[in-house]
């Protein structure tokens, strides 16, 4: 995507990130899961300082698009990939693709060797392009809800030790 900007997560972009989040869940995983499913998922009144400090712990990375926040991920300390979600108006441009891209450098960087994702009905085939391999089917639930998800992983490091 022209004039793409993948960089650190920062305090301001809060509001923004919610947003992503929020419309992602609300307009494209709608097709995948239902209704109630969805309001658990993403409700529309978040404790903006909760998602503040839940972004800040991992390491986040927000996609801009003109100024504008199309996408955020990131990955924790324990190796885990916890958030990819791009705005619905942003969909189809190679956002997703390269926030994972940077993810997965920045995670080899830290000294992670696998990446681990617990990924959506919906995020599953984009995980899957980007080399991402179902290791279980699993049931997330959230707010009272259970929504199917995969376990899915990527090796950073092959096993003759060089990056993949």
């Amino acid at each position: 995507m022209e004039n793409l900007l993948v960089r650190p997560y920062e305090a301001g972009d809060a509001g923004a990130t919610w947003q992503v989040f929020h419309a992602a869940v609300r307009g494209t995983a709608s097709r995948d899961y239902t209704p109630s499913q969805i309001a658990a998922w993403a409700p529309d009144v978040v404790d903006e300082g909760r998602w503040q400090r839940r972004r800040s712990a991992a390491r986040t990375f927000v996609a801009c698009q003109g100024g504008v926040v199309a996408g955020f991920s990131d990955f924790t300390d324990a190796g885990v990939l916890d958030m990819l979600f791009v705005h619905p108006d942003f969909g189809g441009r190679g956002v997703a693709r390269a926030l994972v891209g940077r993810v997965l450098r920045e995670a080899a960087a830290a000294g992670h060797s696998r990446l681990l994702v617990h990924a959506s009905l919906t995020a599953r085939p984009a995980f899957e392009r980007f080399g991402f391999v179902v290791d279980a089917s699993r049931v997330a639930e959230i707010g009272g809800q259970r929504l199917a998800n995969f376990d899915m992983s990527i090796d950073l490091v092959r096993a003759d030790g060089v990056p993949n």
